[in-house]
């Protein structure tokens, strides 16, 4: 199969890398020199060092042509921040896409909108469309670890196509027609990761990790709900699998800015030492206010979104959660 993945950060190159073994891929980046570096070297340097790239991967910063690769029957694969998947889709809607799938969680940070929703808006509902996500850190899938993923979609016709192409030895693709529950739950693990960083960096223990993960799965469940999602996928690989795999793997990039803002180092130090995107950022003031408007109880999101955006201190968004009254445990 013909595939294009559009954003050739860690995660897409490790992808790209992954499906290269039986599929034909294209690798876009719109830096040029980083491009061409690549291709020429067989290595993306920049964002996933160490790895190189199989010989029918073509990496471009040709938008055009990278397009043209995933037309008719191929596939196309948007491998970009929340933040840049609305211009990336602007930019390809020209051209007449048939299968779409995105891989970025959370929620867009001016519109408060989930990625399908943004797909939809963009795209319409012509155009065959899914997320796929679940517990995955670039470096092992680029090594050739195991891993485990879900493809999400309305469509049988494109979980199967993406279960074709994607799955492999060392990569196993599930299917789901639950989008908000895939979604939902890949978005607040991030923020929990946040939160469970800084429990950690303050050397609060195992104990408190295991706490925050239970009561944020808590959190999750209950936006997910309200947003229309199914509880039982968060029972899955998307909602436990990388609620776990976030917030206490040492790739995490999420983990890593709580345990930063532990040390007491400024937001602005962290990203800038941290070189990625780290989604849980963004996605904490989204979900605060989504959680204020519809009411949901979400306080281990609003203590991580006061440290992040209201210069509250770690110690006392510790302080505020546990001293929350005690009530039954629910979701």
């Amino acid at each position: 199969m013909k595939i294009t993945v559009l954003g050739a950060g860690a995660w897409g190159t490790a992808l790209a890398i992954s499906l290269a073994s039986k599929n034909q891929v294209v690798l876009w980046g719109r830096n040029q020199a980083a491009m061409t570096n690549a291709q020429s070297v067989r290595e993306n340097q920049h964002y996933l060092p160490g790895f190189s790239l199989p010989d029918n991967l073509l990496a471009t910063a040709d938008f055009d042509l990278a397009m043209r690769h995933a037309l008719d029957d191929g596939l196309l694969i948007i491998a970009s921040s929340v933040s840049g998947l609305r211009p990336l889709l602007q930019q390809s809607k020209v051209y007449p896409l048939r299968q779409v799938v995105w891989l970025c969680k959370g929620f867009e940070e001016s519109t408060r909108l989930l990625p399908h929703q943004v797909v939809k808006q963009e795209l319409g509902e012509q155009v065959l469309a899914g997320a796929l996500s679940g517990p995955s850190f670039a470096q092992e899938v680029a090594q050739g670890l195991p891993c485990a993923l879900t493809i999400a979609s309305q469509s049988p016709a494109l979980c199967q196509l993406v279960v074709d192409a994607a799955h492999s030895a060392s990569l196993r693709i599930y299917s789901s027609d639950d989008v908000i529950g895939v979604e939902v739950g890949g978005a607040v693990k991030n923020i929990l990761a946040i939160a469970t960083g800084v429990a950690d960096g303050l050397g609060l223990g195992l104990n408190a990790r295991a706490a925050l993960m239970t009561r944020g799965l808590a959190e999750i469940s209950r936006l997910c709900t309200a947003l229309g999602g199914k509880l039982e996928t968060l029972m899955g690989l998307t909602g436990v699998g990388d609620l776990i795999l976030t917030c206490t793997g040492n790739l995490s990039r999420n983990r890593k800015v709580g345990l930063a803002l532990a040390e007491g180092k400024s937001l602005d130090t962290i990203i800038q030492e941290l070189g990625h995107v780290a989604e849980g950022v963004r996605c904490a003031q989204a979900v605060r206010a989504l959680a204020q408007e519809l009411k949901v109880e979400m306080p281990i999101t609003d203590a991580v979104a006061g440290v992040l955006f209201d210069n509250v201190a770690t110690s006392e968004m510790i302080e505020r959660l546990l001293s929350r009254n005690a009530k039954i445990e629910s979701i």
